[in-house]
């Protein structure tokens, strides 16, 4: 790329960016070393996630999630591989748009994974809530949104490095925030639902599902959920700051902030869903529909269902504790569980 001058570039399209940018122009001296830790952190996640989700379908036991968090893992791997490729090409603005791209893109997999888990709580906790038919319309149209969000941030994006017109880059601009805005959102959603799930007086008896103790799961989600908001606020909270001139940034765009808001947590999250199972904690059986199906009330299971092949979640009765669990919560009519848990 050409020289520049009083900020504008001499030459282009794509034009570089028209601020300061958190994490910088990447380095080699810097960015490479950091990069490629975290590029071995994320390969490890993806063979992690796909080696469960593979071990599990022979099995019989189908956990798409796994799969989408080894398409994030897979995402980040090729974010930290253009870190690289832009460290070393620093004036190259085609690989710094790509790298970007990257950045903002795969988040959402781990938004849409965390809102999955929040409407099976949910349903085990309150299914004639849970279960009705506006929930479910309405947990259809949050992912059909944040695919509009996120092809809206990537045609902006794009797009403002193409431009030199103000006002074009200020529509760009607010749509980044629109979008950023609504994210953060859908990232925090989980938090208040599923605190409103358990606090909120069950009048029905607890659908358990998967295997662990329930509050164990209301745990891993919540901590999660908190890890990943953490992230996108800072990232929407800096998108909304005043744009600081490439020579004077802000606290917020140092490297550091770059990837520990980022990779340092969703590296946390991915490891922490391997450590725990979580394909286990929150599997349902195939083709659940409607309430007393995550049970197995409705139906028996079917013979190949891993769940019960494996022994995971065999016929048991149930220990004191999660007997508490239920008296808890639950005022139903048919008094404490005595019966077997599924």
């Amino acid at each position: 790329m050409s020289a520049q001058q009083d900020g504008r570039p001499l030459s282009g399209p794509p034009y570089p960016p028209p601020g300061a940018i958190t994490g910088g122009v990447p380095t080699v001296s810097v960015d490479v070393p950091i990069s490629a830790v975290f590029l071995a952190l994320f390969i490890g996640s993806a063979v992690g996630h796909m080696t469960i989700f593979k071990v599990n379908m022979r099995r019989g036991h189908k956990f798409i999630m796994s799969a989408l968090m080894f398409g994030f893992s897979m995402a980040r791997v090729a974010t930290m591989v253009m870190r690289i490729v832009w460290a070393a090409r620093s004036t190259n603005i085609r690989v710094a748009i790509a790298a970007q791209i990257f950045t903002s893109a795969g988040i959402i997999l781990m938004f849409i994974i965390n809102l999955i888990f929040t409407q099976r709580i949910l349903r085990a906790a309150h299914p004639h809530f849970g279960w009705h038919k506006a929930v479910s319309i309405g947990f259809k149209a949050l992912y059909a949104l944040i695919i509009l969000m996120l092809i809206m941030v990537i045609t902006t994006t794009v797009q403002s490095f193409y431009t030199l017109n103000r006002n074009t880059r200020r529509i760009d601009r607010n749509i980044q925030l629109t979008a950023a805005s609504f994210l953060t959102f859908v990232c925090f959603l989980p938090l208040p639902l599923v605190i409103l799930g358990v606090i909120v007086h069950r009048k029905t008896r607890l659908e358990k599902f998967g295997i662990g103790r329930w509050r164990t799961k209301v745990g891993i989600l919540l901590a999660s959920t908190a890890l990943l908001t953490l992230g996108a606020g800072f990232r929407c909270g800096t998108a909304a700051m005043p744009l600081r001139g490439r020579n004077n940034p802000a606290w917020y765009n140092a490297k550091w902030c770059y990837y520990f808001f980022n990779f340092v947590i969703e590296a946390i999250v991915l490891y922490l869903y391997i450590l725990v199972r979580v394909d286990r904690r929150f599997h349902v059986p195939n083709g659940s529909k409607r309430a007393g199906d995550y049970s197995g009330r409705n139906k028996q299971f079917d013979k190949h269902d891993s769940l019960h092949s494996e022994g995971w979640m065999e016929t048991r009765i149930m220990s004191e504790e999660e007997v508490f669990d239920d008296e808890e919560f639950c005022d139903c009519e048919e008094g404490p569980l005595k019966d077997v848990e599924r």
